[in-house]
């Protein structure tokens, strides 16, 4: 056997496939790390998950359960299906109708005259005056008052004894009438939502661009009209939000109905479907007939926010 001489013949890696393997280990790499952050951050929402899944979403489901069974007399007595039979006989029935009358009567009370107060405050607080921190935080106080002290403050205020309608000259409670309970429970239900609509507005004011209204008052625009043609249109998706928060809850609200007037709701023409609820889970112990109410109220609500966004967005500028 003769030597040749020549060295033995390194193997070449061909550079296509190193750059081949090279990126899927690349990409090996990656989804592995986007798995672990993924694992990560669904363990932490896992506690806001079972929160939400144990006080939202199965107390919803349930309702729905709760309206197809008749709801005994007893606790020891099984509960038997009835169906659908009984949901439609309670959205069929006078006190629904009228409760839902009444309910977008309060409704239509407090959203409009809440929204443009706190619209007004906002534009007054956000003026360049002395002490406007000082009003700022005057008209905010409405939203960290809970409902039993806005009623029990306006229940006396109200009080046609020692309130403040005597100095008025008025001797009459308006919360025993059948005029006037509505509009006296509306009027704590503004007192109530004004402040959250001010702190909305507040902000949105203060996102503005400085800009647009400096070219508005070399336009010599006035203060009506840089307010009408500027202002507004520039906080209609702030309004909009507004509007359709407001409306869920004045569609959902009872608690100062139940704490001034209780179980006269219904003869003072103030028996909303939120306190219908309430009496019939509280007082006359049907769930069947509170589940229903609660789908019904929840269906209303509903389509009605779909309505106000499906008219409100057309008039919506989300471009400054």
């Amino acid at each position: 056997m003769t030597d040749t001489g020549r060295e033995p013949a390194i193997p070449v890696e061909d550079p296509i496939a190193s750059r081949g393997r090279g990126d899927a280990g690349r990409r090996t790499t990656r989804r592995r790390r986007k798995l672990r952050q993924a694992t990560l951050a669904y363990l932490f929402l896992l506690p806001a998950f079972v929160i939400i899944g144990v006080f939202v979403i199965y107390p919803f489901l349930d309702n729905f359960v709760l309206a197809l069974y008749a709801t005994p007399q007893s606790p020891l007595v099984p509960k038997h299906y009835i169906g659908i039979s009984h949901f439609t006989s309670v959205i069929t029935d006078p006190s629904f109708i009228a409760g839902l009358k009444e309910t977008f009567e309060y409704t239509l009370m407090v959203v409009p005259a809440s929204i443009g107060i706190g619209l007004l405050l906002a534009i007054v607080a956000n003026q360049k005056i002395r002490g406007r921190s000082i009003f700022r935080a005057i008209f905010a106080t409405t939203i960290v008052s809970s409902v039993a002290v806005a009623g029990a403050v306006f229940g006396m205020l109200l009080n046609p004894v020692v309130g403040f309608l005597p100095w008025l000259g008025i001797n009459i409670n308006p919360l025993q009438s059948s005029t006037w309970a509505l509009p006296a429970t509306a009027v704590i239900g503004i007192w109530g939502f004004m402040g959250l609509a001010f702190l909305l507005f507040t902000s949105a004011l203060q996102s503005l661009p400085e800009e647009v209204f400096e070219a508005a008052r070399c336009d010599r625009a006035g203060w009506w009209t840089t307010l009408v043609r500027v202002t507004i249109p520039m906080l209609s998706p702030t309004i909009l939000y507004t509007v359709i928060v407001g409306t869920i809850g004045a569609m959902f609200s009872f608690g100062t109905i139940d704490l001034l007037i209780g179980t006269d709701a219904a003869s003072v023409n103030a028996n909303v479907l939120g306190y219908q609820i309430y009496e019939a889970i509280q007082v006359n112990i049907d769930q069947s007939k509170a589940a229903s109410i609660s789908i019904a109220l929840f269906a209303v609500t509903g389509i009605l926010s779909i309505i106000q966004y499906r008219l409100l967005s057309r008039r919506v500028t989300y471009e400054h």
